[in-house]
């Protein structure tokens, strides 16, 4: 079965190659959670970092088991940080407050979860501005090409991998990069 480009780039993975430093730490940013609360990202300095948009009507949504799982089973050395987005045909209708009760009751979902916004237009949050900017993380400048691309940065806070909505959350390829 050949694959198509759209396909293809849902399945695209990228690392950093050259274990290149970020100029600019991502640990030195600040979010604003689904509660309208400011969040310095620095708390979560010396573990892993999965970034994460988020989208409850994509076909890619029960990525949120699988992310649950990860984070429930790494929890002392991992954070995952879910962004909602409707970048991508309007698959994110809700507000925080009912993206935040169909994420915990269709999935338990116990990681943090931010304010919907945007991950790809020009007021994209800061958040992904710095995982698409190589001059601020150093190396990266892939946007999400749908949902659930997943971005892993490591203790110090450098960008370490992009890995798109195909790629399972469970995977061994995901795997060996939180370890």
């Amino acid at each position: 079965m050949k694959l198509t480009k759209k396909d293809q780039a849902k399945a695209k993975v990228l690392n950093n190659e050259g274990n290149v430093s970020a100029p600019v730490s991502f640990y030195s940013l600040k979010a604003i959670n689904n509660k309208g609360q400011e969040v310095s990202l620095n708390q979560y300095e010396g573990k892993k970092t999965i970034v994460v948009n988020v989208a409850s009507n994509c076909g890619y949504t029960s990525q949120y088991d699988a992310l649950e799982r990860v984070y429930e089973k790494e929890k002392n050395n991992l954070v995952i940080l879910g962004f909602p987005a409707n970048d991508f045909g309007g698959q994110e209708p809700g507000s925080d407050q009912e993206i935040d009760s169909f994420c915990r009751i269709n999935f338990g979902v116990s990681f943090p979860l931010f304010k919907k916004s945007s991950v790809l237009q020009q007021d994209k949050n800061e958040v992904f501005t710095w995982l698409t900017d190589p001059g601020k993380n150093g190396w990266n400048s892939q946007s999400p090409v749908w949902n659930f691309c997943k971005y892993v940065i490591d203790e110090k806070g450098n960008l370490i991998g992009f890995y798109a909505s195909a790629v399972d959350p469970e995977s061994e390829l995901f795997s060996k990069v939180i370890k």
